[in-house]
């Protein structure tokens, strides 16, 4: 496949005409999504960035604390029939701690561990033999930072599924505000019009902000559709049980693109 190209109702075929149209936006039409660098995020978030002009990398907030991890380093794939945590260990520290200032714990040979177990678990998938030596670039790619790690592979995967989009980290942006009024403010910043909010927003968003601040507002609407052996589809797994079972573009970018 030369484009990521879906159900219709999951994320759904992406044309150069579109990618034309997107580019020729003047600000008020310009849709910037804003999301965490997740750690091989699933269908919904690359889905986002099919949506969006640009997607700013939320890594200026605090990286939420938990002793089984977060979006930011962990997420599900398929183990022996059933949804399952990989995760990337992170060095803990007391108080909060900015996203882009978490470390990974190399002192833990999770990389290789993590191989194995993509390896053993998806061996016998029709796009393993493709895919495959892509992820095991992404995954030994030479940082200790967990933002960059997870931005690099996010960037490569986008450009790999034929996902033209504008990338900008908040931690290079002057940007203000929390919660809302931090959203249109980068939205602001990056000029764009249009917000793009996912699903899940509508419980801490506050959308008559945005009509108040002149920016538009449009949500995701995102739901996944079975790929692969639909018997055996299991939802909200990585990206990279899609892309085991999918396949991808027709040329891999090399890491760090």
């Amino acid at each position: 496949m030369g484009v990521l190209c879906l159900p219709a109702t999951a994320i759904g075929s992406f044309s150069v005409r579109q990618e034309t149209r997107r580019l020729d936006r003047g600000v008020t039409e310009r849709i910037c999504a804003i999301h965490q660098p997740n750690f091989f995020p699933w269908l919904g978030y690359f889905d986002k960035i099919r949506q969006a002009d640009v997607l700013v990398f939320l890594d200026a907030v605090a990286n939420p604390k938990s002793s089984r991890g977060c979006w930011s380093n962990r997420v599900k794939i398929d183990i022996q029939g059933r949804p399952a945590w990989i995760r990337c260990p992170v060095r803990r520290k007391s108080g909060a701690q900015l996203i882009v200032d978490v470390r990974i714990d190399d002192n833990q040979p999770w990389r290789e561990k993590l191989l194995r177990t993509l390896q053993l678990n998806y061996k016998r998938a029709p796009e393993y033999a493709r895919i495959m030596p892509i992820i095991t670039r992404l995954v030994e790619y030479p940082t200790d930072r967990l933002a960059d790690f997870n931005i690099n592979a996010i960037k490569t995967i986008a450009a790999l599924l034929g996902l033209p989009c504008q990338f900008v980290r908040q931690s290079e942006l002057v940007v203000s505000g929390s919660a809302t009024s931090l959203l249109i403010s980068i939205t602001k910043n990056v000029g764009a019009g249009i917000y793009l909010a996912g699903g899940g927003a509508a419980g801490y968003q506050d959308d008559e902000l945005f009509k108040v601040s002149n920016i538009g507002l449009k949500y995701q609407n995102f739901a996944a559709e079975p790929y692969g052996d639909v018997q055996r589809w299991l939802p909200g797994l990585s990206i990279v049980d899609f892309m085991m079972k999918e396949g991808a573009g027709d040329q891999a970018p090399e890491s760090g693109a």
